[in-house]
């Protein structure tokens, strides 16, 4: 690690220590179930958001875009509030909406006000299938005015430690291109495909028993995938990292190894054409001979 690296490490904890969270979102603040493994990425969204940047995570599939997110959340200490776009989410679905509470009305307050009110990281999940209403209403949450109004009840003003962090892949179903407006309120990060190194990190923090010549087979496998999905050979649908680690827990518990990664790999394609040279490549990596004590100790 680098000093850099270091210095920017203390002031995060700094940043910690001073910025306390209110009790009542104290139940939004949890560790993430992995860490994440790119220290070059890490120095810019860190840098960032210690300047009170919002950041936006870019990038293809399996790049680790929503892992580095609760990993920001969980460094700086700060509750998250996840945010996930859709073609049914509109300003009511982020701010809130009005609800009985002893024959009074009153605001439920939304993820958005929720995260503007006790200084969370607001993760604005697939921002690219948001619609216009919904963008109507980050615009001026995410710039200079820091501000949300919500009719009927007033505005309410960010608190000093919210920040935005926006996810979004490229060529899915429903998405489409970000606004120039939308766009110039972010810090946009790419995020790098995992490679060779980065996968065996993460497959030996979740699995350290793993025997090293099936973590070969395995990361050789999705490297095998990510090149034929970017040659447009097979879409990213098999290009599941999730899915790789659930059949290696699956594994874990007995099942043999080919049956796991046909159920968290092979099975996530729909054509039969697909599922076949998908089917090809695992069975190049996974012998259908191999059991449980072939890919751990």
């Amino acid at each position: 690690m680098s000093k850099w690296y270091d210095d920017l490490m203390a002031e995060v904890r700094h940043y910690r220590e001073v910025h306390l969270v209110d009790p009542e979102a104290q139940g939004r603040v949890s560790p993430p179930a992995v860490p994440y493994f790119g220290q070059e990425v890490l120095e810019m969204a860190l840098t960032a958001l210690l300047q009170g940047e919002n950041i936006l995570l870019s990038g293809g599939k399996a790049t680790g875009k929503n892992i580095l997110a609760e990993n920001l959340a969980w460094m700086f200490g700060r509750p998250v509030y996840n945010i996930s776009f859709h073609v049914n989410t509109d300003s009511s679905s982020l701010i809130g909406t009005d609800t009985f509470v002893d024959n009074q009305v009153q605001l439920r307050r939304g993820p958005v006000c929720q995260c503007a009110m006790y200084g969370g990281f607001g993760v604005l999940d697939e921002i690219n299938m948001a619609k216009n209403e919904a963008v109507s209403v980050l615009h001026a949450v995410l710039d200079y005015r820091r501000v949300l109004d919500i009719p009927g009840y007033g505005k309410v003003p960010l608190a000093e430690e919210t920040r935005f962090i926006g996810t979004m892949n490229y060529g899915y179903a429903g998405t489409r291109e970000l606004n120039e407006a939308l766009v110039s309120r972010f810090l946009v990060i790419d995020m790098p495909e995992p490679d060779e190194d980065t996968l065996a990190q993460i497959f030996l923090y979740l699995f350290p028993s793993v025997r090293t010549s099936a973590l070969k087979q395995f990361i050789g496998l999705f490297l095998d995938l990510q090149l034929k999905a970017s040659h447009g050979e097979i879409t990213t649908r098999a290009l599941d990292l999730r899915g790789m680690l659930g059949a290696l827990r699956t594994v874990q518990m007995g099942l043999p190894p080919l049956q796991a990664v046909t159920m968290g790999v092979t099975n996530k394609t729909f054509d039969p054409f697909e599922k076949e040279i998908v089917g090809d490549v695992v069975r190049t990596r996974i012998p259908a001979e191999w059991g449980r004590e072939d890919v751990f100790e």
